[in-house]
């Protein structure tokens, strides 16, 4: 290395260091002092194992007898969970807790989460049990929980459900945002969400932090469920900015539905590429109007007769 670039990186490492000085948001120095995103997301993977046993395995435990072994997953999970769980409090500013207590709420919360496991399973369970009875693609439980990322998607949001109605910081969205790179949907951890839900294909999908979702609910790739306005910016944070969508509602491809005082009723159908802002009511089907399509060759054009206008057009893959 030369004295003209060693100097340099010198000068480089001089200017950088300095820059951290300034008392920014962006200047912290302490790692210890927040949450560990790789261990968030590891802790992620292995809650996969307790919640679905036998489908996916985890090295770390060279234990033949298998209750034995999630014993050991499970008491691994409590320890790190608990760490993470106390870094993410004291990272919240806004709590004036003594470290002893933030140690125990920390392990309350990581104990009533681990209690909760099972009645999560049982929400998955109907989630699997929806996909296989509304994906004609779909052959077996054991496909769609080894490779669907809807399930996927749909799994790591009610753990991170769990920990944000408990009051946990920070730690949910990092498990959300670790789903939403591994399938591109993006629901935060926050969205209410019932029981049969059904994601199909999935990329593009977002769903935001105040939607309700009741039972037995499809949805398509590229649907928003999103927010009217967020002019307001923090102003709007404890209002409810995103849709309510009611039991058995079908919502295809494309479709954005978006505001607070969105209400899709009950069995309501709404067609691909959909923009609505405004209530539909119950058993409603939305569609919006074919577009007509023209070729270059005469003998290639398309005629509108070509097309059935009816209401069971949804843009549907």
């Amino acid at each position: 290395m030369s004295d003209i670039l060693g100097q340099g990186i010198q000068d480089a490492i001089h200017g950088i260091l300095s820059d951290y000085g300034k008392g920014r948001s962006i200047d912290k120095l302490d790692v210890f002092r927040q949450p560990d995103r790789h261990m968030v997301t590891e802790l992620t993977q292995k809650l996969f194992r307790i919640i679905f046993p036998g489908f996916f395995r985890d090295r770390s435990y060279r234990v033949y007898h298998v209750e034995n072994s999630l014993s050991l997953a499970v008491e691994d999970i409590g320890y790190l969970l608990n760490k993470q769980i106390a870094v993410a409090l004291r990272y919240n500013l806004q709590l004036d807790e003594s470290d002893e207590g933030i140690d125990e709420r920390s392990e309350y919360i990581t104990l009533e989460f681990l209690k909760r496991i099972p009645g999560i399973r049982e929400f998955i369970e109907t989630d699997v049990q929806a996909t296989l009875d509304g994906d004609p693609a779909a052959y077996s439980e054991d496909e769609i929980i080894s490779s669907y990322p809807g399930i996927h998607a749909i799994t790591v949001h009610r753990l991170a459900h769990e920990l944000h109605g408990l009051g946990v910081p920070v730690l949910p969205r990092i498990m959300s945002e670790y789903a939403h790179s591994r399938t591109g949907i993006d629901i935060h951890p926050g969205a209410n969400i019932g029981k049969f839900f059904f994601i199909d294909h999935g990329t593009g999908i977002v769903i935001g932090e105040t939607t309700t979702i009741g039972a037995h609910v499809k949805i398509y790739q590229g649907v928003t469920l999103g927010a009217l306005s967020t002019k307001g910016g923090r102003h709007l944070r404890s209002l409810k900015r995103h849709p309510t969508i009611e039991d058995h509602v079908t919502i295809y491809s494309g479709a954005s539905i978006l505001g607070g005082n969105t209400v899709i009723g009950k069995g309501a159908v709404i067609g691909g590429n959909a923009f609505i802002t405004k209530s539909v009511a119950p058993f409603t089907q939305i569609s919006v109007k074919n577009q007509e399509l023209h070729y270059d060759r005469k003998k290639n054009v398309v005629n509108k007769t070509d097309f059935e206008e009816d209401g069971a057009w949804f843009y549907m893959i």
